[in-house]
């Protein structure tokens, strides 16, 4: 199996829980955050919407700076409505899509760098990139927002096994 099918079957496989819990992000809540040192519900709900995209930018880009200095053109998009973030989630799996379908497993061994204000934080393949620094940290983000929404009273869905909201 090449990387580019292995990448694209795990994308789809995470796709319907991921738009489960982005759909039941409470409206007008997006400056809520469970504790000070907590990123914004916001924030958190653009950020799991926007992180497929960061796909494209590993195929097309050779390196990024996710904090440079100066203005960040990078940070997720803000959004008011549920079906505006589901569109910004809807074109970060279109991008996804469209760069791993337009890569080769070559292209996915070479090297790429991760900076932050300049500063070296990665230079591995691709691949690896797309497997520690998109998929786990995706999943990551999506349990965090979980919790965010069983404090804000939401249902929680099943994403890998029953939640005590949804049953499978």
């Amino acid at each position: 199996m090449k990387l580019k099918d292995l990448f694209l079957e795990t994308i789809g496989r995470e796709e319907a829980g991921t738009r489960k819990a982005l759909e039941r992000v409470p409206e007008g809540k997006n400056d809520w955050a469970p504790h000070e040192k907590s990123m914004k519900l916001g924030y958190l709900a653009s950020l799991v919407a926007s992180m497929p995209s960061w796909i494209d930018l590993m195929i097309h880009q050779d390196e990024l700076d996710f904090a440079p200095v100066g203005e960040n053109k990078a940070k997720p998009a803000e959004w008011k409505t549920t079906a505006e973030l589901l569109a910004i989630f809807d074109e970060s799996m279109k991008k996804a899509r469209e760069a791993l379908e337009s890569t080769t497993d070559e292209h996915l061994m070479m090297n790429w760098k991760l900076k932050a204000a300049g500063h070296l934080i990665t230079d591995e393949p691709r691949y690896i990139n797309i497997q520690q620094g998109m998929l786990t940290h995706w999943a990551h983000h999506r349990g965090q927002l979980t919790v965010y929404l069983r404090l804000q009273d939401a249902a929680v869905p099943a994403l890998y096994g029953p939640s005590a909201d949804e049953r499978f």
